[in-house]
């Protein structure tokens, strides 16, 4: 009898982790150093489920389901702001090196409204890190860093309630949240707006379930100390690291670091909460700004379009394939992921966490995904490295419906008959943005065109 798929890309997991490392290792450039393995209780991953395809030759990429449709996809996304019922929503999707779509939907602000466009800013809120990785990736590329440095050697002061633990803690570590402290410590203090040194200072006191490297316990405090390595390695301030490294070579020309950077912008969506009277628009809190590496990126549609035409391997000027695979290889398990929202009880097999991604079995298909959330804004970002896909969506409020946007589209990416994940009818095949915010046709790998073709039709060609 045949192994149902199921079973046997969970049993997969659970046998390969060790070995999937290893081979991230293997393939490294000379520049990059090997991550910590020992004594990791993780889950394990199959080399090919774990972002470890060659990417430098993307036509091996498996094709799309023949119903992804793109304007489609625009539709749902024009008909979720309709009547308000969200605000303001911004997309992207990359396939094969092309933009198929990066436009916006909806008003920046309810009381001011101006139309959401390929350009808008959001708050990106935890998608944030998963730069915070790949700008660490690079300077371990160039040897500014190694993946096994270990941070007093950049904060010596540093100090965790075990005595021994804090020379313990390694880059890795930080970026994979396995420091060994309780989830999100002390995130109650920064959403009180205690200042990010007394924060950082009062991990010495947070109760240890684990020692480093062990177990995974998800941070923002902890897990931005990352930026203090990056800005002694560098000796540049994180957020002009991030613009020098990341933004400046993809093209991304909207994006920016911090609450100034949203602030500043031409055109960005403000957040909104639910009120008895409909959505209010707020000013952006500042308190998650205090973690840079966590929660500090702001960005549009059009620079996420160039984010993951980079994560997809499209721009290896900029990072390379053996980088790619080393950022997206899960290390440590999180099996909580498995339940919350019911895409991930019914499509999820295994979960882990990798440098600033998270790594999913989903249906027996690899995704690489990140999802983000603060007062007034949230978004996810997927990769489905098999299919040479990418997807980001970001949205101007606090409303859950948007999520279901995504599974709908990576149901139809892998060949799924795809559920009702979207509480809404769409019938109607007419509702897509406007020819006025239509982009401009596709282009491959130009850092800073503009967004490709929407409201196409798009099933890759089988290679």
């Amino acid at each position: 009898m045949k192994e149902p798929s199921s079973r046997r890309s969970r049993r997969m997991w659970q046998a390969g982790l060790i070995l999937s490392c290893l081979m991230t290792q293997a393939i490294g450039s000379s520049a990059q150093t090997p991550l910590r393995w020992e004594g990791k209780a993780a889950q394990a991953v199959p080399a090919s489920r774990a972002g470890l395809i060659d990417r430098s030759n993307v036509r091996n990429s498996l094709p799309l389901g023949q119903d992804f449709d793109v304007a489609r996809f625009e539709a749902m996304a024009q008909q979720l702001v309709a009547d308000q019922r969200i605000p303001g929503l911004a997309m992207a999707i990359v396939h094969d090196g092309r933009i198929l779509s990066a436009r916006g939907y909806g008003v920046t602000d309810t009381r001011a409204p101006m139309p959401v466009d390929g350009h808008t800013v959001f708050r990106l809120a935890s998608l944030s890190k998963a730069f915070a990785g790949t700008l660490t990736g690079l300077m371990v590329n160039d040897g500014s860093l190694r993946w096994d440095t270990r941070l007093i050697q950049y904060d010596p002061d540093f100090r965790l309630a075990d005595p021994t633990a804090a020379a313990q803690v390694t880059v890795a570590d930080l970026l994979s949240h396995r420091v060994g402290l309780h989830h999100n410590a002390y995130d109650r203090d920064l959403e009180a707006n205690v200042d990010y040194a007394t924060l950082t200072q009062k991990l010495a006191y947070a109760p240890m379930e684990c020692a480093p490297g062990t177990c995974y316990g998800y941070q923002n405090i902890a897990f931005s100390l990352i930026g203090d390595v990056i800005q002694g390695a560098s000796g540049q301030p994180y957020a002009q690291a991030v613009q020098n490294r990341i933004f400046h070579p993809l093209g991304m020309t909207d994006a920016s670091v911090g609450l100034d950077g949203i602030l500043t912008s031409a055109n960005w969506a403000r957040p909104h909460v639910r009120t008895r009277g409909g959505w209010l628009s707020l000013t952006p809190k500042p308190a998650y700004y205090r973690v840079l590496p966590a929660a500090g990126v702001n960005a549009s549609a059009s620079d996420m379009a160039q984010w993951l035409l980079a994560q997809t391997g499209h721009r290896p000027d900029v990072l390379s394939a053996p980088l790619l695979a080393t950022l997206h290889q899960p290390l440590v398990a999180t099996p909580t992921e498995l339940r919350g929202s019911s895409w991930r009880r019914e499509r999820l097999n295994s979960a882990g966490y990798a440098l600033g991604w998270r790594v999913y079995d989903y249906a027996g298909n690899n995704l690489v995904f990140h999802g983000g959330a603060v007062q007034g804004y949230r978004g996810v970002v997927a990769l489905l490295p098999d299919r040479d896909l990418g997807i980001a969506i970001l949205w101007n409020s606090e409303s859950s419906l948007p999520t279901g946007l995504l599974p709908t589209m990576l149901d139809r990416a892998v060949g799924l008959k795809d559920r009702a994940w979207l509480d809404i009818d769409f019938d109607e095949p007419t509702l897509f943005a406007g020819a006025s915010d239509k982009p401009a046709e596709p282009t491959k790998n130009t850092p800073h065109n503009e967004a490709g073709t929407a409201s196409t039709k798009t099933t890759a060609a089988p290679r």
